[in-house]
């Protein structure tokens, strides 16, 4: 991994804010389809009601604290660098329960589990080459 630049801050206008805001926009939109179709959404992908429920309560404070990180004048990078690590998790916690058992999605279950965690991977990777980059 290359050295990131000892500034402490990313600017206005950078890619690393208009990152921020394209993830904001997807976890806010997943998550408000997420609560509003979590019935039928149980039907087609084989996770449960409840588990999408639950996902999509979490992603709308998620958009919230991605909007107000990205519309400050200046983002701290521990900011930057806690929201890649909560990436990271999410990512995690997609692959465990698809191997966990716990669950038993549907094919397109899986795939979607898959994609948003794909998803949510390339936000992450996407903020880290935003810390570098002004």
């Amino acid at each position: 991994m290359s050295a990131i630049p000892m500034t402490n801050q990313a600017g206005r206008g950078s890619l690393l804010r208009r990152v921020l805001l394209a993830d904001s926009l997807v976890s806010g939109g997943a998550g408000l389809l997420l609560l509003a179709a979590a019935g039928p959404l149980h039907d087609t992908l084989g996770l449960p009601a409840a588990l999408l429920r639950v996902a999509g309560v979490t992603l709308l404070p998620w958009c919230a604290l991605l909007i107000y990180a990205a519309r400050r004048p200046v983002t701290p990078r521990r900011v930057v660098w806690s929201v890649v690590g909560v990436n990271l998790l999410w990512v995690a916690g997609s692959a465990l329960l698809l191997v966990s058992g716990w669950v038993d999605p549907t094919g397109l279950g899986m795939a979607f589990v898959i994609a948003q965690a794909v998803a949510v991977l390339a936000f992450a990777d996407l903020q880290l080459l935003g810390l570098r980059r002004p």
